[in-house]
């Protein structure tokens, strides 16, 4: 057999499972992630109060405009907290001038940032620490929501019995280029979490999204807290493990339509948005980055790779079978970018921006190897610090860790 036949045959083997993988993760996540647009309060019903706790930093741009949806929600009890993390734009005066303006929000203030903290992770911490709901919904500064949002998302939990819920949020366009990269990472990041397995208690899957995290503040007590995730990056993911670890019940809905958000605005935006990935994909060590990032790119190019193959090698009965990529990378694509309401071509064009997504994880590795850590609101976390604190691996283990190693620094909060 020659040399090129083998090879192509070789890709073929490993492109055609990871994109069947890819088809089944988008028929499973239609089918078995529910929605809350399929969510009915009953009428009259009470529901539990409910504090909403929101880091920002530097966020002048984003924050008032965001929050403001969360000032029109229809929830009965509601406690609005925005933590102001050490700003030093107008952020403050902004979440000040909101609190004043309604009774509902409370302004909390961060100065400064103790030793072995995240700076986002304290926040989140100091905010949860005055809150007063029996649910506690974590989510971010530039995060819209529609006005049924939160009363849709706790019934869900109350029906289900669920004390962990991610939300699924849209990412709204932000041009061509940027929708291709956001759905050529999303699309295999959620393949990865398999989000329909996450409410199995057997089950290794587990999820958790910045934009919406909701608890069940109980089950949230029974935890170590923030603590154990002072010094994780992947934060919302951390904080669906500890959650899952410790016995809560948790789910995932789709929430396309009530929470939304712009991820990232430009190409820049999102190769400084990947910089974390140093430290939360390949655990502050450049060697993971460079063979994550190489495999990727062969994957993810793959249909764009078939095509070449077959116009350029008409009779090679192995360019034919890798052109089997073809029509079932179109079907996952198109599946899943109508799940979760993003635009089809950019996420058909997804070959093409699989090169943008690694350079992107190069540029991650090849900063934080010379950083030696991580540069996050503005301050560096060295590597040692960060691997020392690093709860979440991806893709995740074949076991969880037990609970009983998850008591964290401060021990548990129960």
């Amino acid at each position: 057999m020659p040399l090129l036949t083998l090879l192509l045959a070789l890709y073929a083997a490993v492109a055609l499972p990871y994109w069947l993988w890819n088809l089944y993760a988008a028929i499973r996540v239609r089918r078995g992630v529910p929605s809350l647009n399929n969510v009915e309060t009953p009428v009259g019903a009470p529901l539990p109060r409910l504090s909403v706790v929101v880091a920002a930093c530097n966020e002048a741009g984003a924050i008032e405009a965001a929050a403001r949806t969360l000032l029109a929600q229809d929830y009965p009890d509601l406690e609005i907290i925005l933590v102001d993390d050490r700003s030093s734009d107008a952020t403050g005066a902004i979440v000040d001038r909101l609190a004043g303006e309604d009774d509902r929000v409370r302004a909390v203030h961060v100065t400064s940032l103790p030793e072995g903290w995240l700076g986002k992770v304290h926040a989140l911490d100091r905010g949860t620490a005055g809150a007063t709901g029996d649910f506690l919904l974590f989510t971010d500064a530039d995060v819209h929501f529609g006005p049924d949002a939160l009363r849709l998302a706790v019934t869900l939990c109350e029906q289900r019995g669920l004390d962990h819920l991610a939300g699924m949020p849209s990412c709204w366009s932000a041009g061509l280029l940027v929708d291709m990269v956001v759905a050529a990472f999303l699309r295999p990041f959620i393949a990865m979490m398999r989000p329909w397995a996450v409410p199995r208690p057997d089950a290794r899957a587990f999820l958790g999204v910045g934009a919406f995290n909701l608890v069940r503040r109980s089950a949230f007590e029974t935890t170590p807290g923030f603590a154990w995730l002072r010094m994780e990056t992947a934060d919302d993911v951390g904080l669906g493990l500890m959650m899952k670890v410790h016995g809560a019940r948790c789910g995932v809905a789709a929430a396309f339509d009530r929470v939304g958000l712009t991820w990232y605005t430009s190409l820049g935006d999102a190769a400084r948005g990947a910089e974390k990935a140093f430290a939360s994909v390949g655990g502050c060590r450049l060697w993971p980055m460079l063979v994550g990032a190489a495999g990727t790119l062969a994957m993810e190019i793959a249909p764009l790779a078939a095509v070449v193959a077959a116009v350029l090698l008409p009779v090679n009965p192995a360019a034919w079978a890798l052109a089997a990529v073809v029509p079932i990378s179109t079907a996952s694509e198109i599946l899943m970018s109508r799940w979760a309401r993003g635009r089809v071509v950019p996420a058909l064009l997804g070959p093409l921006a699989a090169p943008v997504n690694a350079a992107a994880f190069l540029r991650s590795a090849l900063l934080g190897w010379r950083r030696s850590g991580v540069l996050w609101r503005g301050t560096l976390y060295p590597s040692e610090a960060l691997r020392a604190g690093r709860r979440v691996v991806l893709p995740p283990p074949k076991r969880l860790p037990d609970a009983s190693q998850m008591t964290g620094p401060d021990g548990p909060r129960g």
